[in-house]
């Protein structure tokens, strides 16, 4: 999948392009207000863009054609479970048939919470289930807006695992703040910064950057 996106009036992001294969796992970074999330949004269709290119086994898609040709999955940096209902109830909601909906269930650390409500995780179980949620889909693609925000560290390490096994069938894009834990899982990254865009290949090229600093 390739990507070239110019944002609208405020030009947020210029000329921003790359790639990601089926057992890829992309990082991007970015301070707060960098577009980091505008990008993702462009690239679902959810937001428009003064020029974005999508291109999916060489062929052209218009970014309204993501959702309903289902070839990207999206977890938003807010919540979008109700939260009065049970974790249980909620799975076959998400997942069409049972070999699906097993491997949500059967899932390590799911069976802690199952039988509790939405409202009632805490935020790494809910980041965690929203996760495998969203990589149970069928797509071929998933990006995911700061997975790793606010987690405990068991949950990190569980979704890292999680990531890993799905990038086998998946092409994987991830923003978060938690630099190391993403590099931890990624083969490429790339840091958003006055529109534009750095190639990242390890923490120093971050420090270098200014996205963090050398303590």
């Amino acid at each position: 999948m390739a990507l070239t996106s110019l944002s609208a009036k405020k030009r947020i992001l210029e000329n921003i392009a790359f790639e990601v294969k089926t057992g890829d796992i992309l990082g991007i970074f970015g301070r707060n207000g960098s577009g980091k999330s505008t990008l993702l949004k462009m690239m679902f269709g959810s937001l428009p863009a003064n020029h974005i290119q999508i291109k999916y086994n060489s062929e052209i898609i218009d970014a309204h054609e993501i959702i309903p040709r289902q070839l990207i999955g999206y977890l938003p940096q807010d919540s979008f479970l109700p939260k009065g209902t049970k974790v249980r109830d909620i799975i076959p909601l998400f997942c069409d048939d049972e070999e699906k909906q097993n491997k949500v269930f059967y899932a390590p650390g799911v069976s802690k919470f199952d039988h509790t409500k939405i409202g009632k995780l805490s935020m790494g179980q809910l980041r965690y289930l929203e996760t495998l949620l969203v990589g149970s889909l069928d797509h071929p693609f998933i990006m995911l807006d700061e997975p790793f925000s606010m987690l405990e560290p068991l949950y990190k390490e569980l979704l890292k695992e999680l990531l890993k096994n799905l990038s086998k069938t998946k092409g994987i894009i991830v923003t978060d703040h938690y630099y190391r834990d993403v590099l931890d899982i990624t083969q490429s990254n790339f840091l958003l910064k006055n529109g534009q865009k750095i190639e990242i290949s390890e923490p120093l090229d971050l420090i270098n950057n200014g996205y963090i600093t050398s303590h």
